[in-house]
């Protein structure tokens, strides 16, 4: 998302603002249409400044009307609306500055408070990779088979349990006997291939 941010790690001390490469270059698109990149045609020549956020590929611009000389309580993306469209900026709201802190004790909570989120999701995920298929998966299956048929369920089957030691259904078979054999993982993975058809 495109806003103001101040980011010591990247940026130092500098106000900058991050745009979103898809919004900014469907802006030039749309107003100006000239074919060009809407940095190096338009941006830059207007006095804004490329800052590389890393290797990321992200990046931020400083320049005058958008980073510098104005007042950060009104902050717009009106002068860089100007340089890449061509028109006067309408923009009439102000944008907050995101502030993003990088010291060795924020890192440390953001790993955490993304551990206590993700950590039991990536838990019941590893889970759900070895635990069999439960009685609900199986049922549900066997009536997907039975709307889609055998050979449509075979194909996905084969698809889901590709480079796996799970066999593949016998001729014979019931569907639900083969459906068995998947984990939760698999099975959830056979159901939205079949819901999906």
């Amino acid at each position: 998302m495109s806003g103001f941010a101040r980011d010591p790690k990247y940026y130092g001390d500098r106000l900058v603002y991050e745009p979103l490469e898809s919004k900014w270059s469907r802006y030039h698109a749309t107003h100006c249409g000239c074919g060009q990149d809407w940095l190096e045609a338009h941006a830059i020549p207007a006095g804004f400044t490329v800052i590389p956020r890393g290797k990321s590929g992200y990046y931020g611009l400083v320049g005058p009307g958008l980073t510098e000389g104005v007042d950060e309580e009104a902050l717009t993306a009106n002068a860089l609306w100007e340089a890449v469209t061509g028109k006067p900026g309408t923009q009439t709201w102000y944008e907050q500055v995101r502030i993003t802190c990088r010291s060795p004790e924020a890192e440390a909570a953001r790993k955490a408070e993304n551990e206590r989120v993700y950590g039991p999701r990536r838990e019941r995920a590893q889970k759900a990779k070895s635990e069999p298929a439960t009685d609900a998966q199986v049922k549900y299956l066997t009536t997907l088979a039975e709307k889609v048929g055998n050979k449509r369920f075979d194909a996905e089957f084969a698809k889901v349990i590709e480079g796996s030691d799970i066999e593949p259904r016998a001729p014979r078979q019931r569907c639900s006997t083969a459906a068995k054999r998947l984990t939760k993982a698999k099975a959830r993975t056979l159901i939205s291939a079949l819901v999906g058809h």
